[in-house]
């Protein structure tokens, strides 16, 4: 079963995750550090608990996701994997960062896509890939079903939803994407969102006011 740790990155308080198991593998997903303590907190915990980083994920492609990406690769010799739909965000990344002084070493390049549907094999556990447009065009989730939990990126929160003011968003389609990809879900499945405490897809459908 796998192992979820998270830490709170950057200025925009990202929540970046690791997913471990029991072989000590791990995949890292959105690593948002920014700051110098930051990616020296991440480093740290990765090397004190022996981990071996197998993969690189991004839910989406918005900066606050992507800040430690060449870090990832250059320390730990994993390519990046998005869908292609955001590639769009990654390549004017750099120029969303000087807008929010926020510069930063831009991401490599991704060494393959992901596709809606698809099946990440992680030793003994699987992750389904889940395309959920509407906050970005290709935001994607990482869903758990032995684990029963989500990593749902900036689609859906506790008691909120995505912005869709930003390029390539779209309320509407935010909206079908929760509906018809998240809420799908058993109840007790945890959400972990990019920003953020956790929540489930039971507490979200009671709950949740944009989505009544």
């Amino acid at each position: 079963m796998m192992e979820i740790q998270h830490f709170t990155f950057n200025p925009f308080q990202e929540n970046t995750y690791l997913l471990i198991n029991e072989k000590k593998e791990c995949i890292i997903i959105d690593p948002g550090c920014y700051f110098e303590e930051e990616r020296k907190q991440l480093q740290n915990y990765i090397e004190k608990e022996g981990l071996k980083v197998t993969r690189l994920l991004n839910t989406h492609c918005h900066i606050d996701h992507i800040l430690g990406n060449k870090l990832v690769v250059t320390t730990y010799g994993v390519g990046l994997e998005i869908h292609p739909l955001d590639k769009i965000l990654l390549d004017r990344s750099p120029e969303i960062g000087k807008m929010y002084n926020i510069p930063f070493d831009p991401s490599p390049e991704p060494v393959r896509f992901l596709e809606d549907g698809e099946k990440i094999t992680f030793g003994d556990d699987e992750l389904e890939v889940l395309l959920t447009p509407g906050h970005s065009p290709g935001s994607v989730c990482f869903y758990s079903a032995a684990g029963k939990f989500v990593i749902g990126g900036d689609v859906l929160f506790f008691q909120s939803i995505g912005r869709t003011d930003l390029p390539g968003g779209s309320h509407q389609t935010l909206l079908n994407s929760i509906q018809e990809k998240l809420f799908v879900l058993p109840d007790d499945v945890r959400v972990y969102p990019g920003h953020g405490q956790s929540t489930t897809i039971g507490y979200e459908k009671q709950h949740n006011p944009f989505l009544k």
